[in-house]
C-alpha cells in the first residue's frame, strides 16, 4: 500500500495550483455585475498590462490584434453575459519589460479604472533578471491593491528557443517567482507557462502554437485566454 500512495503523492504535487488560482469566487462580484441587465448594468474594464504577446505581435513586424488573447478573452466573455458591457483595454507595448511598465503604471494604467487588470511581462523579464522583476511587479500590485482592483497575473509565455520540459529553466523560474506573488497578495494565476509546457511534454514541441519563437500564433493565443476564462465561469 505505501509504494501506491507515494507515487500518487507526488502526482497530486505536481498537479497543485497557487491556491489564488484555484479560487473560483475570486472574480465573483465582477461575474455578478457582468449578469446584471441594463439599466442595473455598467461598463466592466478589463485591462491588459504587458509586452508584445498581449500586444498581439505575431511574426514581427505584424500585430494580430484579434487574434491575441485580451481579444479572444473579450470575445467568449460576450458569449457567457450578453448583456455586459465590457471594455478590452491593452496598454501593452512591444519589447517592454516590467520596469519599464512600472514606470508609467499610474498614467497608462491605473487612469483607465480597471475592473480586473492583467499582468504580463515575465517573458521579456528574463533581460532584467528576476529580483529586479520581482521589484516592479510587487510595485505595480501594491498600487493596484491600493484601489481594490482585482489581479490576474500571468507566468511568462513559451518560447521555442527553451526547452520547456527541462526542470530549472529560464522560464521555469520567472514561473515559479509569478506564482509566488500571487500566493503572497492573494491574487489571481492564469499559467501560460504551464498550458505550453504540457503541449510540449504531451507532443514533444509547441511549434504549432507560434507564430515565432517567442510569439504565440492564434491557437497559442487560446491556450492562455483559456486560462484566464477559468475565472469567469
Amino acid at each position: 500500500m505505501k509504494k501506491m500512495v507515494i507515487p500518487v503523492l507526488i502526482f497530486l504535487t505536481c498537479l497543485a495550483r497557487p491556491a489564488a488560482a484555484q479560487d473560483s469566487s475570486y472574480l465573483r462580484d465582477i461575474k455578478s455585475e457582468l449578469r446584471q441587465k441594463w439599466p442595473a448594468n455598467r461598463t466592466i474594464n478589463l485591462v491588459f498590462h504587458g509586452h508584445s504577446v498581449p500586444a498581439g505581435y505575431g511574426r514581427t513586424p505584424d500585430v494580430h490584434t484579434f487574434d491575441a488573447y485580451p481579444w479572444l478573452v473579450g470575445e467568449q466573455l460576450k458569449t457567457v453575459y450578453p448583456y455586459a458591457v465590457i471594455n478590452i483595454i491593452v496598454t501593452a507595448i512591444g519589447g517592454e519589460n516590467s520596469e519599464q511598465g512600472a514606470a508609467r503604471f499610474k498614467k497608462d494604467v491605473l487612469t483607465h479604472k480597471p475592473d480586473v487588470l492583467f499582468i504580463d511581462y515575465a517573458l521579456n523579464d528574463r533581460k532584467i533578471g528576476l529580483e529586479r522583476s520581482r521589484r516592479s511587479m510587487e510595485k505595480m500590485i501594491r498600487a493596484a491593491l491600493k484601489r481594490h482592483i482585482k489581479i490576474i497575473l500571468l507566468t511568462p509565455s513559451a518560447d521555442e528557443q527553451v526547452d520547456l520540459r527541462q526542470p530549472g529553466n529560464e522560464l521555469e523560474l520567472f514561473a515559479r517567482q509569478i506564482r509566488r506573488l500571487a500566493e503572497q497578495y492573494g491574487i489571481g494565476l492564469a499559467d501560460s507557462y504551464e498550458r505550453f509546457r504540457q503541449v510540449e511534454v504531451q507532443t514533444g514541441t509547441i511549434h504549432d502554437y507560434m507564430a515565432q519563437s517567442n510569439h504565440p500564433n492564434r491557437k497559442g493565443h487560446l491556450l492562455i485566454a483559456d486560462e484566464i476564462l477559468r475565472y469567469f465561469r
